[in-house]
């Protein structure tokens, strides 16, 4: 059985309060988005990309079962390190978990606070587009 989405959340804040400043969380955004599974390239199109962000970035959802797995990758850094949380968040949960998650790790861990306007918007496009596949493949 998967982990919770509330477990995988703690998982997280734990891993980022062992981090002193700002500068050692980024550099943990970028390694946790370099671990991120090679993104299909036929996937690369506007059908995935994630409206509302600076950056490029595509997700592509797969029903596995009665569980949602998704696959990213952005054009920078630090965006796919932040779409990486969320996929670890989000992948093999229902479509009802993702749906009605609260993801209250986001302001624990203080992106909400250190990340520029623009990439708290993009952030917050992101758990959108995630959450909206979690709706629409329920139909």
């Amino acid at each position: 059985m998967s982990k919770s989405i509330d477990t995988i959340q703690k998982e997280i804040v734990e891993e980022f309060s062992d981090l002193t400043d700002w500068e050692e969380k980024f550099q943990y955004l970028i390694e946790l988005g370099e671990e991120l599974k090679p993104y299909p390239d036929d996937k690369r199109t506007d059908a995935y990309i994630v409206p509302g962000c600076q950056s490029r970035v595509w997700v592509c959802p797969s029903l596995e079962g009665e569980n949602l797995t998704f696959f990213a990758d952005s054009d920078t850094a630090l965006t796919k390190g932040l779409i990486a949380i969320l996929i670890r968040v989000f992948s093999g949960q229902t479509p009802d978990q993702i749906a009605n998650a609260s993801l209250g790790f986001i302001d624990e861990i203080g992106l909400s606070k250190f990340l520029s306007i623009s990439r708290r918007n993009g952030l917050t496009s992101m758990v959108n587009m995630l959450q909206n596949f979690a709706k629409n493949s329920n139909r």
